[in-house]
């Protein structure tokens, strides 16, 4: 069995036209960092990621498609996310402002409000973000 297969998955977004704009961003090399709320972890009942850990990206069609290792892991208040963190996000933001714009509205979609149970789930600054840094190790 190949090794890909006995990593966790790392899933970006939902399926469709996010995730495989993320996926792109991965595989070309622009997109080195990730942000998820910590409160998705409590509800999931799943431990914080750790360096040094590896994972396979899956694409819209549950494919395998690279494997990366996370490089740093950080809990930060929303507020305090900053430029650097934003622009390897890899998804062309060019300020926090517009990094976080674009997550809120992410974040404040049913599909999240429904994976997190509570319909009127908004963030603000206080909200906790795990945010991840990784290298892209192999490419399926």
């Amino acid at each position: 069995m190949d090794v890909v297969d006995d990593l966790p998955r790392a899933e970006f977004a939902f399926p469709g036209p996010l995730r495989d704009q993320l996926v792109a961003a991965i595989l070309s090399g622009a997109k080195t960092s990730t942000s998820a709320l910590l409160v998705g972890y409590e509800v999931g009942n799943e431990p914080l990621p750790e360096v040094g850990q590896r994972s396979a990206v899956v694409d819209s069609e549950d494919r395998r498609v690279a494997v990366i290792e996370l490089t740093e892991v950080r809990v930060l208040r929303l507020a305090d996310v900053d430029l650097q963190h934003a622009l390897a996000e890899g998804e062309g933001d060019e300020s926090v402002a517009q990094w976080r714009a674009g997550h809120e509205t992410f974040w404040h979609s049913a599909e999240v409000r429904a994976e997190l149970g509570d319909p009127g789930f908004t963030v603000n600054d206080d909200t906790l973000v795990v945010t991840e840094r990784f290298r892209l190790v192999h490419v399926v």
